[in-house]
């Protein structure tokens, strides 16, 4: 690895974890750049999953404002998560890439629905019902755990679908959903990561410069994105959706 190839992995990191703590899909940034200075495609995303987990990290603290009185409904919903993160991240190691190629595109693309249609949903939902419930139901869990899985797969993305689940679902406030998808998306990128430890080939260069530039990335990213209000971030986290998905269709 030469020192350019060096700086571009460590400034991919610091984008990737900015946009990791405002919506998701940092590794767009980071997963193509390392393939691109010759990292094998499956070595450079195992890489990419454990160098973004300190990022997630200070996304977290970041947030952790507005993660009170979160803590029971994330417990819950973390052990979606983490049995999703396990089922993902041992399809990786044993599937062919085009399995999810077809199917995550359209997962993005309804998230991105959900993203648009969230402040008449929740309307249409309160409307029905006299309370909310606090940890969003079975439903909003499976769908956790499908997201988990998908982000032990590859995980680009799974920031907008976690909060088109949580935010379709929840009666929070969109900072407070975000807030939520931070941590689990940390339980995701934090499952694989030990998995992917153990059992995978792992390039430690990509990972420490990754992961350095993830955790400043994603500390400033933190900062910056809980002071957006609740239209400009939804508008970030569909464009963010609809890159995502032209990615994948052409990648």
């Amino acid at each position: 690895m030469t020192l350019w190839e060096a700086v571009a992995i460590f400034a991919a990191g610091v984008g990737a974890g900015g946009i990791n703590a405002v919506v998701g899909s940092g590794s767009l940034i980071t997963f193509p750049t390392m393939v691109a200075v010759g990292i094998p495609p499956v070595v450079a995303n195992v890489s990419n999953n454990i160098g973004l987990v300190p990022g997630s990290m200070t996304s977290v603290l970041g947030y952790r404002a507005e993660l009170e009185g979160q803590r029971s409904r994330l417990v819950r919903l973390g052990i979606g998560s983490v049995i999703g993160s396990l089922i993902g991240g041992l399809l990786l190691l044993s599937l062919p890439a085009k399995t999810f190629n077809v199917v995550v595109p359209i997962l993005i693309g309804l998230s991105c629905v959900l993203v648009v249609i969230q402040p008449r949903l929740n309307r249409w939902l309160a409307a029905r019902r006299e309370t909310a419930h606090p940890h969003g139901g079975p439903w909003l869990w499976l769908g956790v755990l499908g997201a988990g899985a998908y982000g032990g797969y590859f995980g680009a993305a799974q920031g907008v679908l976690l909060i088109g689940l949580l935010g379709s679902v929840l009666d929070e406030d969109l900072q407070r959903v975000n807030a939520a998808k931070n941590v689990l998306a940390l339980l995701v990128n934090g499952t694989a990561a030990l998995l992917f430890v153990v059992v995978a080939e792992v390039d430690w260069r990509a990972v420490a410069l990754v992961a350095l530039g993830s955790t400043i990335g994603g500390f400033f990213g933190a900062r910056f994105g809980r002071k957006l209000p609740a239209s400009v971030l939804r508008g970030i986290i569909v464009c963010v959706g609809v890159v995502a998905m032209v990615k994948l269709i052409y990648a």
